[in-house]
């Protein structure tokens, strides 16, 4: 069994039950799916710790009975009431009401008997058999509390009165008038000396003595980080010591007091800037602070100990005594459970999700993003997702992200789409290849047929050391994957590929050795000397006193003149082919400038020009062109044949006028060959037919 499971530390948080563990079907669609559950991680990992754990829209409020046996819930869509059994660990039993739940509490110690303030300014009374009574009051209430020692019920409302009810007079009693006209937020009874708070919506607390019915003392809460923004206490809590107490602000800060003093003992920021929904003090001086996205658990040095996070907003949260479980409402269908083994052992009608966690701790992994692959920036890059971040598809983690496998897959198959053709043709020829390896070959000389990469290697290793040490490195299997797989090619252009062999001729040099010039050979040498300027000139008057004593010298060693001979004249020629081959690329540099020039002036006077200037011209060539061919028509017929009629420009008085008349089929000649011509040529000429009015 799969828990989702979270750390904090060294503290494990396990989400047992919740919409984002196990989904229940609706009715309609149960039959539809049933053959698709087999395949559904989700749901065959499921555990349902309590069966119907779920309201139809959304939980407002849960508690548990003082007894530990049982749990109420309220929620809507329609406003009804839950009783959880945990005997059977089920639903007891539901009821509706007439308005929507704002808040509850247990007066029995098991579920019989309980009072829920409604959202229509009603109180109502249930007990086994329904609603026992119903009353009203004259503000919309926001809070509950009730004391046992006197049984007054406590009504925080949205006016200055909190309202007392005592329960056992069955009367409504002098209400207590706060100095604020603004409204209460929250009441709390300290169960040890019976001190009621009340948290108001100016920022205050006020303290109120139930005996002698009048307020002891006010507290003004320090506005830490938000000078000037306004906010209100909505949220207290005692501890059962009777002295410690905490309080929550609108904008997300709680502080713990000790009654004795009006300094905070620490004041911690919830880091959301939500307003502080519920307050619950734990065993062992740790207190679980709420708001509507996350609870965190702090303990008494004000360090975070550890955090739920669901992923609705929460309504309330409900810890069951002496265990490390947590019960949540929330804005989702289904309720969330939550288990921290570190807090207390599971309660005793789930004691077997002690058994579960112990093996998940022996296999974190299975537990931690078992179904998530972790990315890089570049890879979200590569798979264009990065609209996503920022969602909760992509879980920022570190410098990547978390993204659902499946999720992961389909992305990857439209980035990539030949991806799974690509990798299944690179096994296919990786087993075709193992299959050609256990055939039998033959041994000889070094072949091509196994050499597919790095040949110029291989033939360097044969020449050097000869083809049956070639044949055994190639085929040895240290060395097999370099002359096969490609991934191995040498790149001879690479920088790092020079830098190690920055000689590659193999050439011998004393082959290229040129023989030694003759002596008309050498005149001409000299006559292009010296054309080259002073510097050549220079060097040849060097070059020919050095000839000379090189002559003096040749008669007593001959073989000595001839090779520092042949030497100079290898470097006058080298020095004449640097010249002619640096002159010929400066004549080609300025030939390429010119033309590049040319072209770029070319281009910046036609840029010059405005459009409209452009324009003009060419309508004044159109224009100047239909005069030199006014009067001139050109006719082309299907089979080839071409028609030339014009107007002669001087025209005598007696002669007709004759209009020229241009129809568009005259354009278009394959129009012509289909349908023929409609009209005639020109206006005022003679018609054969005698229907003048045919071809109008």
């Amino acid at each position: 069994m799969v828990l989702k499971s979270t750390y904090s530390g060294d503290v494990s948080v396990y989400q047992v039950s919740g919409a984002s563990v196990s989904r229940s079907l609706p009715d309609w669609m149960a039959k539809k799916r049933k053959k698709q559950l087999k395949n559904d991680i989700d749901y065959q990992t499921r555990i349902e710790l309590i069966q119907d754990f779920e309201f139809s829209e959304a939980s407002n409020k849960i508690r548990v009975t003082p007894d530990g046996q049982f749990a109420m819930a309220t929620g809507t869509y329609k406003p009804q009431i839950h009783v959880y059994d945990f005997a059977n660990m089920a639903l007891k039993f539901e009821r509706h009401t007439d308005a929507e739940n704002v808040d509850f509490t247990i007066l029995s110690n098991d579920w019989t008997k309980s009072v829920h303030l409604q959202n229509d300014r009603s109180i109502e009374f249930q007990n086994k058999g329904g609603i026992h009574y119903k009353a009203r009051i004259p503000k919309f209430g926001r809070s509950l509390a009730y004391n046992a020692v006197n049984c007054d019920l406590y009504t925080a409302a949205s006016g200055n009165e909190v309202y007392r009810l005592n329960l056992d007079q069955g009367r409504f009693l002098q209400p207590f008038v706060l100095e604020s006209d603004r409204g209460a937020n929250d009441v709390c009874v300290n169960t040890i000396n019976g001190l009621v708070s009340v948290a108001l919506e100016d920022g205050t607390v006020e303290f109120w003595d139930s005996r002698a019915k009048s307020r002891a003392a006010k507290l003004t809460l320090p506005n830490v980080g938000y000078s000037e923004v306004p906010f209100e206490a909505t949220a207290l809590a005692f501890k059962n010591d009777g002295i410690n107490f905490a309080c929550g602000t609108s904008h997300g800060y709680s502080y713990t007091y000790d009654l004795r003093s009006s300094q905070p003992t620490f004041t911690k920021d919830h880091g959301y800037g939500n307003p502080i929904k519920k307050l619950i003090y734990l065993d062992d001086d740790k207190l679980a602070v709420t708001d509507k996205r996350i609870a965190k658990i702090y303990d008494a040095s004000g360090s975070l100990f550890a955090s739920m996070e669901p992923s609705v907003d929460i309504n309330d949260l409900e810890w069951i005594p002496n265990s490390g479980m947590f019960f949540m409402a929330n804005e989702g269908i289904q309720m969330h459970t939550y288990y921290i083994p570190n807090l207390g052992p599971a309660p005793k009608w789930a004691s077997f999700l002690d058994n579960i966690t112990e093996e998940l701790e022996e296999k974190p992994s299975e537990s931690v993003y078992s179904n998530f692959r972790f990315i890089t920036r570049e890879d979200v890059k590569k798979l264009n997702i990065s609209h996503l971040i920022g969602t909760k598809v992509l879980r920022s983690y570190m410098h990547g992200f978390f993204i659902s496998t499946e999720l992961y897959d389909k992305v990857n198959l439209i980035a990539n789409p030949n991806s799974y053709r690509d990798q299944r043709e690179r096994e296919i020829k990786k087993r075709i290849e193992k299959e050609r390896e256990s055939r039998i070959r033959t041994t000889g000389a070094l072949t091509n047929t196994k050499v597919k990469v790095n040949k110029d290697l291989a033939e360097k290793i044969g020449k050097k050391a000869g083809s049956a040490v070639a044949e055994s490195v190639v085929n040895d299997d240290r060395f097999k994957e370099m002359f096969e797989n490609p991934e191995f090619q040498i790149d001879v252009e690479s920088h790092d590929y020079k830098q190690l062999n920055p000689v590659s001729n193999e050439n011998d040099v004393s082959s290229k050795r040129s023989r030694a010039l003759t002596a008309a050979e050498e005149s001409d040498e000299e006559r292009l000397n010296r054309r080259d300027g002073s510097e050549s000139e220079s060097e040849d008057d060097s070059e020919s006193e050095s000839e000379e004593s090189d002559a003096d010298e040749a008669d007593d060693e001959p073989e000595e003149m001839d090779r520092l001979q042949r030497a100079k004249v290898q470097k006058q020629l080298d020095a004449i082919k640097r010249r002619e081959e640096a002159k010929s690329k400066a004549t080609d540099f300025l030939n390429e400038m010119k033309s590049y020039s040319n072209e770029a002036s070319s281009s910046v006077n036609k840029s010059q020009i405005s459009f409209d200037k452009q324009l003009r011209r060419l309508n004044q060539e159109k224009a100047v062109e239909s005069e030199k061919k006014k009067g001139e028509v050109l006719r082309k017929h299907a089979r080839g044949e071409m028609e030339l009629t014009f107007v002669p420009k001087k025209e005598s008085k007696s002669s007709k006028k004759v209009k020229f008349v241009q129809s568009d089929e005259e354009d278009d000649e394959e129009d012509q060959q289909a349908h023929g011509r409609t009209k005639q040529r020109f206006e005022g000429r003679r018609r054969a037919s005698k229907n003048a009015f045919r071809g109008m």
